[in-house]
């Protein structure tokens, strides 16, 4: 019965979206080895957009109310134009220990715009969490590399910041519609602002090999279309939106652990030590919720 109930909370969608989010990791790398990194942004969104479309026009989904036509841009601008382009000019100049480091803060720039903007409700358990499972991020990161200082930092920050914003366009969304719907919406906005590359990426396209069509298709399937409708069905699923971004603490420790399964990459001491710190903060939060629910309802 309890684990009934677990199947039909947020937690699957959650964890599957980080999951192919992990993915992305993997094949990322070697479609840039042919893709240039915004070309290769838009090509993602678009054909995520395209399979969702179908998706959509196959279920019969509902378009969008007018008056919320600007929070679906917002969602598109947020968590796929200004994503990418912050993301992608701050990691030409900052390591990926460093990186990983930074937009791991997500989670917490989305629980304290919950705080403000939603007058959500985190406890200090969640909080003490939270602090937790950064420490994770750290040891995963900073045993692995050396911590590197540059402007390329505040591309970053920026990056981590509109993911958090994302995270509550999404959770204000769900509320109005299905998570499929939500997702493929901010989707193809993200698409349609990011087709200024249009020409770049039409022209490598055309250029692309079998093998990197097919990780191009990796990621516009499973790290983009199913990733993000996931995601937003986990913000459907529940009232709180840090319970949901709490979970992208265990994309690091995914990563390494698809590193080892699919490249032999074996888990180092960084990795089986940040990881044992990431679960535990994750087990942590679920407690500090349980009693925050225990003592609303009472």
């Amino acid at each position: 019965m309890q684990l009934l109930k677990i199947f039909r909370s947020y937690h699957p969608y959650a964890f599957t979206a980080i999951f192919c989010w992990s993915l992305a990791y993997v094949f990322t790398r070697l479609a840039l080895g042919h893709f240039s990194p915004l070309s290769l942004g838009f090509l993602r969104c678009l054909f995520a957009s395209v399979v969702l479309g179908a998706v959509g026009f196959r279920t019969g989904m509902k378009l969008p109310r007018r008056e919320d036509l600007k929070y679906f841009a917002a969602a598109g601008a947020a968590g796929f134009f200004i994503y990418l382009t912050a993301f992608n000019k701050g990691i030409v100049t900052v390591n990926s220990a460093t990186s990983s480091i930074i937009i791991s803060s997500a989670p917490v720039l989305t629980a304290l715009l919950a705080v403000i903007f939603q007058g959500e409700r985190v406890g200090k358990l969640q909080w003490a969490a939270i602090a937790v499972e950064f420490g994770g991020i750290l040891i995963l990161s900073l045993m692995k590399g050396a911590f590197t200082v540059n402007r390329g930092i505040l591309w970053l920050l920026l990056a981590a910041l509109v993911l958090g914003i994302y995270n509550l366009l999404q959770k204000g969304l769900t509320g109005r519609y299905s998570g499929l719907q939500t997702a493929t919406y901010s989707i193809m906005a993200g698409a349609v602002m990011l087709a200024v590359f249009l020409p770049r990426s039409f022209r490598e396209l055309v250029t692309a090999s079998p093998s990197q069509l097919f990780n191009l298709g990796m990621l516009s399937v499973f790290s983009s279309a199913i990733a993000y409708v996931a995601w937003s069905k986990a913000f459907e699923k529940t009232r709180d939106t840090a319970s949901v971004s709490n979970y992208m603490f265990l994309v690091p420790l995914i990563s390494s652990l698809l590193g080892f399964l699919i490249a032999g990459e074996k888990p180092d001491v960084a990795t089986l030590l940040g990881g044992a710190v990431i679960l535990s903060g994750l087990a942590l939060f679920t407690i500090g919720k349980r009693r925050e629910n225990g003592y609303l309802s009472r």
